[in-house]
């Protein structure tokens, strides 16, 4: 079993900082990308960013400048620092990880719980 926790969700006023945390544990053989979605009231969940295995990063246009991703192999984590905030950026953010749980097995989709973010006007 392979399990994401999130932390550092909260609430921030616009134009704060604010940074969410993830670490993968249980059993797996490897990782491939990790990343971040979210999801605000009414809308679909729409992705952040990831950041592939070999350090190749893709964001949202929407937060391109503002959200930086990055990852600690060593600890399997990957971090999200979010600056300049606005109230659109209000949602549940998710982590979300491609794990392999043993040679010659297929990535599978894994998800954190979620963690709030707020950001008040």
């Amino acid at each position: 079993q392979v399990q994401l926790a999130e932390s550092g969700g909260g609430m921030v006023r616009t134009g704060g900082l604010l940074s969410l945390s993830c670490a993968a544990s249980g059993s797996f053989f490897s990782i491939n990308s990790m990343g971040w979605y979210r999801q605000s009231p009414g809308k679909p969940r729409e992705l952040v960013g990831t950041v592939s295995s070999s350090g190749i990063l893709t964001y949202a246009d929407s937060v391109k400048g503002r959200l930086t991703i990055s990852r600690d192999d060593a600890k399997n984590t990957v971090t999200l620092q979010m600056r300049s905030l606005t109230p659109e950026d209000t949602a549940v953010y998710y982590c979300h990880a491609l794990v392999s749980t043993a040679r010659n097995k297929p990535l599978l989709p894994y998800w954190g719980q979620g963690t709030q973010v707020t950001v008040s006007s």
